[in-house]
């Protein structure tokens, strides 16, 4: 059963990038572009963006399958999904904020292929300063053009 429980986990953590995906595109670039375009015109001087309410959106459902899981077993489905999403949520927190936008300065000067191109990439998408002509609006799967500048 854990070989179960921690592929729901694995299969619910890489699904999260495609609900992302289509999230970012559709609706933050969309009709909550409201929340969002403080993050790509730097409107706010602060630390915190209005576009850090997506936060609390995708915070929401994951731990509403951790504390349901929780309630009926730690056995049932539920519960790793829940732990799907909020392990993509921390990775999310950690590469989109800290890594890419550097509100905490880690991994600033990187070599690695991989997190160039995710930095690359995500630069691109910020070039759009509308919610029209986006592009690039995932975190973790890259398009290859990103790692080809890298050779």
């Amino acid at each position: 059963m854990d070989l179960i429980n921690i592929s729901i986990t694995i299969i619910t953590f890489f699904l999260m990038e495609i609900v992302a995906w289509l999230t970012h595109r559709y609706i933050m670039h969309g009709i909550f572009w409201y929340f969002h375009k403080d993050h790509h015109t730097r409107e706010n001087k602060g630390f915190f963006e209005k576009n850090d309410f997506f936060f609390l959106i995708f915070a929401l459902p994951g731990s509403t399958f951790i504390m349901y899981g929780l309630e009926i077993g730690i056995n049932f489905i539920p519960f790793w999904i829940g732990l799907g999403i909020t392990i993509y949520g921390a990775a999310y927190f950690f590469v989109h904020d800290l890594f890419i936008h550097q509100r905490i300065k880690v991994l600033k000067n990187t070599k690695n292929k991989y997190l160039l191109a995710i930095r690359r990439g995500h630069k691109a998408h910020h070039k759009k300063l509308s919610k029209h002509n986006g592009e690039c609006f995932g975190m973790l799967l890259v398009p290859l053009k990103y790692f080809r500048q890298f050779k």
